[in-house]
């Protein structure tokens, strides 16, 4: 069974709280809940992983080499300032999906930047909940091609 990891950035354990009015109510335990859902009945396995430390998101990509067909990733904060993150990608050769919650095109200039997408085969952002869901649903087909 393929396996997708799936990487939750810095500061998305607090979804829910933290500024609903942008992220919606939504909880990182309701997205994974989701998200395994979806891989049970597409037959992949899950290995899903949120961490607040840029080097810990670096070293869990670079590990992912082995063992995962795809990554799905919301670099959160990140996506605007890591190097480190876009370079793991690029190293590891996994087939990345990112996605965001909110619309990035939408909100302050600094963050209309994406150091990962040009890194990743695409991005999903702006639908909330489903922008997981339509990423995953696309990890899942980049699998499949490999």
């Amino acid at each position: 069974m393929k396996k997708i990891l799936v990487i939750h950035g810095p500061n998305l354990n607090l979804l829910g709280k933290r500024e609903p009015e942008i992220y919606g109510k939504v909880t990182i335990d309701q997205i994974n809940k989701k998200l395994k859902e979806i891989a049970a009945k597409k037959k992949v396995t899950l290995e899903i992983f949120q961490s607040n430390h840029e080097g810990e998101i670096v070293d869990r990509i670079g590990k992912a080499k082995k063992t995962c067909a795809a990554l799905l990733i919301n670099p959160a904060a990140y996506t605007h300032t890591s190097v480190a993150i876009r370079d793991a990608i690029l190293a590891t050769d996994i087939p990345t999906v990112e996605v965001h919650l909110s619309n990035i095109y939408s909100r302050e200039d600094f963050r209309h930047n994406s150091l990962v997408a040009p890194v990743a085969r695409g991005q999903i952002s702006g639908f909330g909940l489903d922008s997981y869901v339509y990423g995953l649903e696309a990890a899942i087909k980049l699998t499949k091609a490999r």
